[in-house]
């Protein structure tokens, strides 16, 4: 009977330690839970911003279709085959895509050859809206980028330069976003070719971007901008979505296109990151 009894003890003695241990951890995890941050962001900074619109039909395209070149066709469903995928069609150039300086300078990097490092930078937006809306063919000029840099100092080497026009509110609309007139001649902003040039040789940019469908505005015949600047192994960013939300300067942009072997352009993904 004492054997039992000390059994029975040593079994209730186990019992509340256990429960101990389990509410020691439970207390330890509701500690962690709360000092965690809502959600993990890189070290020095606040917040990420998409700059990346969604890939699906609806895009706006530089060529007036019918009919999207973007096709995604289901191979599997998870209900019939316990996994989902898909294949998909598009040109290099849609969407938010990177171009290449290959786009418009033979032997020069493809896609999968811009350093990686060309790929992380200062990022530098120059608002241009309220000229745009007087002006839809205005192109950002060296006015522009002093008006800038009085206000923020000089564009450090190594940026990414993207021009904030309003484009891109227009872009669920093809029609608007084009902007054609009768003889199908788009209208949309740009950056003027002085601008591009002091940016290129004077303040050593990786990259221009901009939130329409091209960098050269939309009347140019000959695409001098990206003639000019991919000589120079300078890239674009083309269809750059919500640069409202990201500040004139002291963000960082990170460019990550799909590494496409021999592409002279392609998909990316791009994020500024807020300090």
């Amino acid at each position: 009977m004492k054997s039992a009894g000390m059994d029975q003890k040593l079994l209730n003695l186990m019992q509340m330690r256990s429960f101990v241990i389990v509410c020691g951890l439970a207390l330890g995890l509701l500690v962690f839970a709360q000092r965690r941050p809502a959600s993990a962001q890189p070290a020095g900074f606040h917040g990420v911003v998409d700059l990346t619109h969604a890939i699906n039909d609806r895009v706006p395209e530089f060529e007036a279709t019918q009919k999207s070149s973007f096709e995604a066709k289901t191979l599997t469903t998870v209900e019939h085959d316990k996994y989902f995928t898909r294949t998909i069609t598009l040109p290099e150039h849609f969407g938010t895509h990177i171009d290449a300086p290959a786009h418009f300078a033979k032997g020069l990097w493809t896609v999968d050859q811009i350093p990686p490092e060309r790929l992380i930078a200062p990022l530098v937006v120059i608002d241009i809206a309220s000229k745009v809306k007087q002006d839809p063919d205005y192109q950002l000029s060296v006015e522009d980028i002093a008006g800038w840099e009085h206000a923020n100092g000089p564009i450090p080497p190594g940026a990414v330069v993207m021009a904030r026009t309003g484009w891109s509110s227009r872009w669920e609309s093809a029609a608007d976003y084009r902007n054609a007139d009768a003889k199908g001649m788009m209208h949309f902003p740009g950056f003027a070719r002085e601008a591009a040039q002091f940016l290129t040789e004077g303040r050593d940019v990786f990259g221009l971007g901009i939130d329409t469908l091209s960098i050269d505005h939309g009347p140019s015949a000959d695409f001098e901008v990206h003639r000019y600047t991919m000589a120079h192994s300078v890239y674009h960013l083309e269809n750059v979505a919500n640069l409202d939300r990201v500040p004139a300067s002291g963000a960082l942009v990170m460019v990550a296109p799909a590494k496409l072997e021999g592409g002279s352009g392609g998909p990316v993904r791009i994020f500024a990151l807020l300090r």
